[in-house]
């Protein structure tokens, strides 16, 4: 039957009930179409690229209206959901639209959701490539969230299209459910306001997902985050007379020291998910005083501190808070805010994805000539506030062994383009298996 907009009826994504093999041929359709259509999936993460989603400033509903505008020339109609602007500025951001796609395959069955996140870090310095002309170099694609994860609106799309391509084929195997796209942006800032929001919302529940990741890994695991903004104040004063003031930024020294020392003691706290080693922490950005003659008054730094999955979030940023407290108390008229900024769970596997695994896992290794393993990451991601929801999920998609070979968040990202074309082959021939 031809797929539609509406979602179907739920079902158990645990369930067990044995479903007939999918022929080898069927999979051989999959993969000839998509290498069929490979130039066009490229242009169309090229489009993708080539509109900025600088998060901050976070000025993305353009970005989600041109991604509607692209999908409809697929025959799909993209809901666009706004988040409304108060929560968005309240947030830092400028605008964000969120997009669901829905396409029933069948009747019954699951709902599979597929997602990616459309926000980037700015791109910095050091370019070679323009950050967001989608420059295809040596079979390599470069621009600012070409591999994580403007990829993956690629990767997930051309897999459905794929499969809604198979079964216009007389003899193509019956499929029951429908699958969803969720294009979000707010990532960067902890996804509260995407995949968080469209959930809190109503507006979806899937029984299994994919979310954006690497192609020689399904990823079943990850690190919680905790952003903090700590506020040190001291006293402004001339630098001829400093003994009349109070250095702020002497005693963020002793502050930041201590939070160092943390690092080294964190070294001794090993995980035991592979792919995930100890807890860690960053001090990210720092910014005060107001003039070079100017004993400091003020100075605002903000931490990243990632937990392994075996760590309480709770204890953590006790420990954290006192850490910082205690090394304040050693310079005298010292006084300090701390704000948390973010606290995103850990990622640990939920009862119900292995239907994911092992169809990832059999198709990787098939179209890769190699295992694909199942690991942790120390990243975090937007997958913890589906898997919140009791939804299994894990991460797969597009992209290298490693975050670093890809220079996501520095200059030159890029995507190796045989790792999308075999990605999307892995994913579309994993939504055949889950929806047979």
């Amino acid at each position: 039957m031809a797929p539609t907009s509406d979602a179907p009826a739920r079902q158990d994504a645990s369930d067990t009930v044995a479903h007939p093999a999918v022929d080898d041929a069927a999979y051989a359709a999959l993969d000839q179409w998509i290498d069929a259509h490979f130039d066009e999936e490229v242009r169309f993460l090229q489009a993708l690229v080539q509109v900025p989603t600088d998060t901050p400033p976070g000025n993305n509903a353009p970005h989600a209206e041109r991604t509607a505008a692209l999908l409809s020339d697929f025959g799909w109609h993209a809901e666009q959901h706004a988040v409304p602007s108060e929560q968005v500025h309240a947030y830092g951001l400028q605008s964000l639209t969120n997009l669901i796609v829905r396409r029933r395959l069948g009747e019954g069955g699951r709902t599979v959701a597929l997602n990616a996140h459309g926000d980037v870090v700015p791109p910095g310095e050091g370019w070679t490539h323009a950050p967001y002309g989608g420059e295809v170099v040596d079979g390599k694609l470069y621009g600012r969230a070409a591999a994580v994860s403007k990829s993956d609106f690629a990767t997930y799309s051309f897999a459905l299209r794929a499969l809604e391509a198979l079964q216009q084929q007389a003899d193509a195997p019956s499929l029951k459910g429908a699958v969803e796209l969720h294009f979000t942006y707010d990532e960067e800032f902890g996804g509260e306001l995407g995949p968080g929001w469209l959930l809190s919302q109503g507006l979806t529940k899937p029984d299994l997902l994919i979310a954006a990741g690497f192609s020689y890994e399904v990823v079943t695991a990850h690190n919680g985050c905790l952003q903090m903004e700590v506020t040190v104040h001291g006293q402004m004063a001339h630098a001829a007379i400093p003994h009349t003031g109070i250095d702020a930024l002497q005693g963020t020294v002793a502050i930041l020291n201590a939070l160092y020392a943390q690092n080294t003691l964190y070294q001794s706290i090993t995980s035991q998910v592979p792919g995930i080693t100890h807890p860690y922490l960053n001090v990210g950005r720092i910014e005060g005083g107001t003039n070079t003659n100017v004993v400091p008054g003020k100075v605002v730094f903000k931490l990243d501190r990632r937990m392994i999955p075996e760590e309480n979030p709770v204890e953590v940023e006790a420990s954290i808070r006192r850490v910082i407290t205690e090394a304040a108390a050693s310079v005298p008229g010292l006084r300090v805010d701390i704000k948390r900024l973010l606290l995103a769970q850990s990622l640990q596997p939920l009862p119900g994805n292995a239907p994911l695994v092992q169809a990832i896992q059999k198709h990787g290794e098939a179209i890769f000539g190699q295992p694909i393993p199942t690991c942790g990451t120390p990243l975090y991601t937007d997958v913890r506030l589906y898997c919140a929801q009791g939804i299994p999920a894990v991460i797969y998609g597009a992209g290298p062994r490693t975050v670093f070979e890809s220079n996501a968040k520095r200059a030159d990202e890029h995507l190796v383009l045989d790792d999308l074309r075999k990605a999307t082959k892995v994913v579309a021939r994993t939504l055949l298996d889950l929806l047979h």
